[in-house]
């Protein structure tokens, strides 16, 4: 029987091994000793840069100065507070129209005093009652009749102002309400106080002849 004999490697041939297995082990530590650093860029990569965070912060900033300026014109000038007052002055000019002014009590006095010394040289009684009454009652009805059409063309004003401002704004109900009641006030002044002047709703006294 032959026995074959295997020979031990020389150490020329175990060299040439080592130096073989070398390149390769040398290839695998670098590529694991480069994984770490990949891993370690990404999140520099995903990282925001001071630029892009004064950006981000003077972003919000304008947003809550918008949000402050959109509440500062609701709560202000956009919830109407000028409309507000307008609406009040109007109603308050058309009662006070209604009820008798300063003013016209005042002017009335003037012309009667006026009347009283034209009245002198009228030669009828008609002209006498004219002079003494009739003037001081027109210039009544005259000076509360502007200032009920001032208080109709305040109180329209405020109603038909939202149509020309900024679409979809409301004014709100009590505002809209006492301009419609300065509408009326108005109206009902501007025709009693027409017919009075014109002496269609109360007529001069006439004296006997």
């Amino acid at each position: 029987m032959d026995t074959t004999k295997t020979l031990a490697p020389t150490a020329a041939e175990t060299d040439a091994a080592e130096e073989k297995a070398a390149p390769d082990t040398a290839a695998t530590t670098a590529t694991d000793g480069a994984a770490p650093a990949d891993g370690a860029t990404e999140p520099a990569a995903e990282a925001e840069t001071p630029a892009e965070t004064e950006a981000a912060a003077a972003g919000d900033a304008d947003e809550e100065f918008d949000e402050d300026a959109a509440d500062r014109e609701d709560s202000g000038h956009g919830s109407g507070v000028g409309a507000a007052a307008t609406s009040v002055v109007a109603a308050g000019l058309g009662l006070v129209a209604l009820s008798g002014s300063w003013v016209s009590r005042v002017i009335a006095e003037r012309q009667t005093l006026i009347g009283q010394i034209e009245s002198v040289n009228a030669t009828t009684a008609k002209e006498k009652i004219a002079a003494l009454y009739g003037d001081a009652w027109h210039m009544t009805a005259l000076v509360n009749g502007v200032l009920s059409t001032l208080a109709l063309l305040l109180a329209v004003f405020v109603l038909a102002r939202p149509a020309f401002g900024t679409p979809g704004r409301v004014l709100p109900v009590w505002v809209r309400s006492v301009s419609w009641a300065a509408v009326a006030l108005g109206v009902l002044g501007v025709l009693v106080f027409g017919l009075m002047y014109f002496d269609l709703l109360v007529a001069l006294p006439t004296a006997a002849q």
